[in-house]
């Protein structure tokens, strides 16, 4: 079999299309030597469930990727649609210190900043790094997770923050 050519895609055009999916908008931060630092991701997937493992993409111009490059952990917080600033504040160019400053903080058990509010966090430990192209690739193993708050859910689609309300389930027909 020949190896045919394929065309590639200019960025340009795949980041236009790509504004077309909606995404969950969650705040990757850490914590540790590598000091404490933050970014918004709509990059985050659920990878296997055994052991529960995320997979996160960190651009290497990230104003974070220093520190979560150099630290072990991190916390994926899946935000509220309340929370729509703070992404903002995450997304920008907003130093660190005023990044944090624009939510309330705790920990779990890796000692990665958890937003209060969110609709749930995700506390993980940095299992394998992978560089492709621009990004490097994080797959986290999920050790702990913080009480699900929050009713509506933040995504992102169309280069704007949308709220979605979530629905509830209706019961099972086997429950009634």
């Amino acid at each position: 079999m020949t190896e045919t050519t394929l065309p590639t895609v200019e960025a340009g055009a795949f980041r236009k299309a790509m504004a077309h999916l909606a995404s969950s908008v969650h705040l990757v931060t850490t914590d540790g030597p590598g000091g404490r630092a933050g970014f918004t991701a709509s990059s985050v997937c659920s990878v296997s469930d055994a052991p529960p493992t995320l997979l996160v993409c960190i651009n290497r111009t990230s104003s974070a990727y220093a520190a979560v490059s150099a630290n072990a952990a991190l916390c994926v917080n899946t935000l509220s649609g309340e929370q729509a600033a703070i992404a903002g504040a995450f997304g920008g160019r907003t130093p660190m210190d005023e990044r944090f400053a624009a939510g309330a903080w705790g920990v779990l058990s890796t000692g990665a900043p958890v937003l209060e509010g969110a609709l749930t966090a995700f506390d993980c430990r940095i299992v394998a790094r992978h560089a492709v192209g621009s990004h490097d690739v994080l797959f986290c193993e999920v050790v702990d997770l913080s009480e699900p708050a929050g009713q509506q859910g933040l995504v992102y689609a169309g280069r704007r923050y949308h709220t979605l309300p979530v629905a509830v389930a209706p019961p099972h027909p086997a429950a009634v």
